[in-house]
């Protein structure tokens, strides 16, 4: 788990300091509630609506649903923009072989990604794009209507969105914010995801394995012929859609315990993310460190138990030890090597030479 945190800072956005302060945000809201070890309140403020923590669900639907609300409305007040066609909406068999190469190397490298704990499909997406665009040399049009602009970033996203389940099976760390609202849906039917869910329920590990190849297959019958219809539902305006993303996630929420306190709550978590989101701050890695947080807490208090107090029983075995090893290296290694590529791209200072004829 500290692995996975560690993962997050160098890996999920161009600000590695704003994704670990993202991630403590998620850790502190994962300590809200009654201490199951000692019975004692934390950070409830005498209030019992607190007293079991934070659900998951508001958490995930305030800082997902109601700041993307706040978002959208920002843009209200320009009016909707008309949608219009500006060309085929669909590809021909000519531009499917002229991209296989590149589905097959962006699927590839957006596979082994996605299984890295918090890289992600954003990640994914942008070092394929980046990698197709070395490739294709410069007379290719990227960002100009090559469509292989668009085709290396989004076989990379749905390839990674697959990889990403490794981690959470075998590992039980979420390697995304889908997984790890999953995790959270899993929780609730007191399945624990990690190694032992092979071996205690393999009928769940296999059939959502089997679930992805058949969803894949579906997406692709499906989307192709209702191409049409996607595109049309951008010309959806805000002011219907908003309300009823809203009315949708409020309905959500209240279904849990019917208390009006978490509605608030959701509004207030809302709000705050929007003012993350404005700042720049990643929401992935909250939620991830929300996900995180009580079994990193129930882990170390459990390894404690055991030793008797031994802090060392954190660190004495070997694979602890190279997890740490990987940790402290995935924090390390990237700054170092931004500065040598700073060094390298700096220009040289010229040698002092003679003036011809001197």
């Amino acid at each position: 788990m500290v692995f996975a945190i560690a993962c997050l800072g160098s890996m999920m956005s161009q600000n590695p300091l704003k994704s670990f302060m993202a991630a403590l945000i998620g850790l502190g809201l994962a300590t809200v509630g009654v201490d199951a070890n000692t019975g004692v309140y934390r950070f409830t403020f005498d209030s019992v609506h607190l007293s079991d923590g934070v659900q998951f669900i508001v958490v995930v639907i305030g800082l997902f649903s109601v700041s993307e609300i706040l978002l959208m409305l920002e843009h209200t007040s320009g009016g909707g923009k008309l949608v219009r066609t500006t060309g085929r909406m669909l590809f021909n068999f000519k531009e499917l072989v002229h991209c296989t190469g590149t589905m097959l190397r962006s699927s590839t490298i957006g596979f082994f990604v996605g299984i890295l704990p918090g890289a992600g499909a954003t990640i994914a997406s942008a070092i394929t794009y980046m990698t197709e665009k070395r490739l294709a040399g410069p007379n290719a049009k990227f960002g100009e209507g090559d469509i292989r602009g668009v085709a290396a970033p989004e076989a990379a996203n749905n390839a990674s969105a697959c990889g990403s389940f490794i981690p959470m099976l075998t590992l039980g760390v979420p390697g995304s914010g889908t997984t790890a609202v999953m995790m959270g849906a899993l929780t609730l039917y007191n399945i624990t995801p990690g190694p032992t869910m092979f071996t205690e329920q393999p009928d769940v590990v296999w059939g959502l394995i089997a679930a992805l190849l058949l969803a894949n297959v579906m997406l692709l019958v499906m989307n192709i012929p209702m191409v049409g219809l996607f595109t049309r539902m951008l010309s959806i305006p805000l002011w219907f859609l908003v309300p009823a993303i809203a009315s949708i996630s409020a309905v959500g929420v209240y279904a849990v315990h019917s208390t009006t306190f978490d509605l608030l709550l959701m509004v207030a978590l809302g709000v705050f993310g929007y003012l993350l989101r404005k700042m720049h701050f990643p929401m992935s890695p909250l939620i991830l460190g929300f996900v995180l947080g009580e079994m990193l807490e129930q882990n170390l208090r459990r390894a404690l138990s055991i030793s008797n107090g031994d802090t060392a029983i954190l660190w004495s075995s070997g694979i602890s030890q190279t997890l740490l090893v990987l940790a402290i290296a995935v924090i390390t290694l990237p700054p170092l090597v931004r500065l040598l590529r700073r060094r390298k791209a700096d220009p040289l200072i010229p040698d002092a030479r003679p003036e011809q004829g001197a």
